[in-house]
């Protein structure tokens, strides 16, 4: 039973039988049979099929976190028996400035409580962070706050928040953040992710036209830009991201701060799990508390 959920999760994970065939060293018919003799052993239907996709049905949804819960289980069985700390697997997404701020001390703190655990990090944006999270790739993914209600598999827990600031080079004269915008090159944070949406928003909010020099994804390449003097740009402070002692001035953006909220999403059941409550445990336990959601000013 065991292998054949394994097969059943892996169909969901991967999107058809041949692509989970060729992921776990199966046939595409023998995949087909053992699905076949779930469905009979179960009595129902487990998957729409199509040329292109299987599809969960409604069985199939309720039976997915049952079936990882199970796997799950069977693998701490060994450390369990030898009364080991737990272990099993954890699959952890991180963006780039979280993997590079938060996250080295809190695997440091994980892994000494729980050295059994093969604690698995995959980088990624947040978009597609979301995606694995939804399709079950990752247990845990830490990102920013998607600008749309989520899928109803997925818990999003908030863990702080980063203000945005303007940044320009040192020798930038103006006097008002609404002078730099309009007069200076704008380098732009990605509109295509979660946080440059918030740029763009604000923008727009405030009526404020740029003079577009170039878009990139990644807050360090940005404010390397800047210090060059190719432009000005409004940016998350962020753990990993020092401002402080680089060649930028930074502009507080006073009653018109916005923010960055940064937090985790786990699915599939994963946010019941002992390891995986554990780490985001150890998350929290790091996290500053004047950058806490809740201390919204």
């Amino acid at each position: 039973m065991l292998r054949t959920l394994e097969t059943f999760v892996a169909i969901h994970r991967h999107g058809t039988f041949s692509r989970a065939g060729a992921r776990i060293g199966l046939t595409q018919s023998a995949i087909s049979a053992q699905m076949k003799r779930l469905e009979v052993d179960l009595d129902v239907a487990l998957f729409v099929r199509s040329q292109r996709h299987a599809t969960l049905t409604d069985e199939g949804r309720r039976l997915l976190p049952l079936a990882e819960q199970l796997l799950e289980l069977a693998a701490r069985i060994p450390s369990l028996i030898r009364q080991e700390s737990p272990g099993g697997r954890l699959r952890v997404g991180a963006i780039a400035s979280v993997q590079s701020g938060l996250l080295p001390d809190a695997i440091s703190n994980y892994k000494a409580e729980f050295p059994a655990v093969d604690l698995q990090i995959l980088p990624g944006v947040s978009m597609q962070l979301l995606d694995w999270a939804d399709t079950g790739a990752i247990d845990l993914a830490l990102l920013v706050r998607p600008p749309f209600a989520l899928p109803r598999e997925l818990r999003w827990q908030a863990l702080w928040r980063e203000p945005y600031v303007l940044i320009s080079p040192n020798a930038q004269q103006q006097d008002t953040v609404q002078q730099l915008l309009t007069s200076q090159p704008f380098i732009r944070y990605d509109r295509s992710s979660y946080g440059g949406r918030l740029v763009q928003a604000f923008l727009a909010r405030h009526r404020i036209t740029v003079r577009d020099g170039m878009e990139l994804d990644d807050l360090e390449a940005i404010v390397r830009m800047v210090e060059r003097g190719l432009g000005v740009s409004l940016i998350p402070v962020t753990h990993a991201l020092q401002l402080n002692g680089r060649q930028v001035r930074i502009w507080p953006l006073g009653k018109d701060t916005f923010y960055r909220e940064i937090g985790l999403i786990t699915g599939h059941q994963r946010d019941t799990d002992v390891i995986c409550n554990a780490f985001i445990d150890t998350l929290k336990r790091l996290v500053p508390l004047d950058t806490s959601p809740e201390r919204r000013q």
